[in-house]
């Protein structure tokens, strides 16, 4: 049922400027009666200015008449249109300046690892737009190569539960058409979890002594073993003192 705005403020003109009951101002505001009775007694909603639903709007004059003759009549909110039409019309969801440059990430992911979903769902999850999506799926887009998958709900495009719901539904069509909607043990063993996605976008910087170890200066590891092997280590203990060269 639809709730007048600023129901508490509403509550408070209705008891301030009328004889409808308690019960008649709580359902209409959808309060509780109790908390309606505290704003008649000075207890609840101290200091709030009352808001009048007859100049916003919201409620007609010849309804109170009707509640006042009838306790038990229900009041009805006045429908408007324009605020419907506002309250019906959605955009798109909309993605804070600092994840826009994260969005190909998380469409790759879904392509990836769930490409049962449709075009139309991935844009609902990620707040894109189709020509994205098909660029992504596709490959053509001018960044493919640089693009890591990441989970959408670990970047906070979306949540969890909206993400599992996109993949059932996506999975009841497939099968209402007549595909396998159970996945495959292949597509299975490709997902990864959240956080084996975000391991991936780190950078590997490998070491510049990596595979080195056993290298010499000279090459390859056999040559160093030789050259260790050709070392006495007795003849290192038996180096000729300082003042005996001189002499010589």
């Amino acid at each position: 049922m639809d709730r007048p705005l600023m129901p508490k403020a509403t509550a408070v003109w209705l008891v301030e400027n009328t004889t409808l009951t308690f019960k008649q101002i709580a359902d209409f505001t959808g309060l509780h009666e109790l908390e309606v009775q505290g704003i008649a007694d000075g207890e609840v909603a101290q200091g709030i200015k009352g808001f009048d639903p007859i100049a916003n709007n919201q409620l007609d004059r010849e309804e109170i008449e009707k509640g006042q003759k009838d306790p038990n009549y229900r009041l009805k909110l006045k429908k408007n249109p324009l605020f419907e039409a506002g309250r019906k019309r959605r955009g798109p969801r909309y993605t804070p300046l600092s994840k826009r440059q994260e969005r190909p990430s998380a469409i790759l992911w879904l392509v990836r690892y769930h490409p049962e979903l449709s075009d139309a769902q991935i844009c609902k999850l990620v707040g894109t737009t189709k020509p994205t999506v098909k660029a992504i799926r596709e490959r053509t887009h001018w960044n493919i190569n640089e693009i890591q998958p990441v989970d959408p709900v670990a970047l906070g495009f979306c949540k969890q539960s909206e993400l599992d719901e996109a993949v059932r539904k996506a999975a009841e069509k497939k099968k209402a058409e007549g595909g396998d909607a159970v996945m495959s043990d292949e597509e299975r063993a490709k997902l990864v979890s959240t956080e084996e996605s975000l391991a991936e976008r780190e950078p590997r910087i490998p070491s510049a002594i990596a595979g080195l170890e056993d290298f010499s200066l000279t090459g390859a590891p056999e040559k160093k073993e030789k050259a260790a092997e050709e070392i006495d280590p007795e003849s290192l203990f038996n180096l000729p003192r300082r003042d005996e060269t001189s002499n010589e």
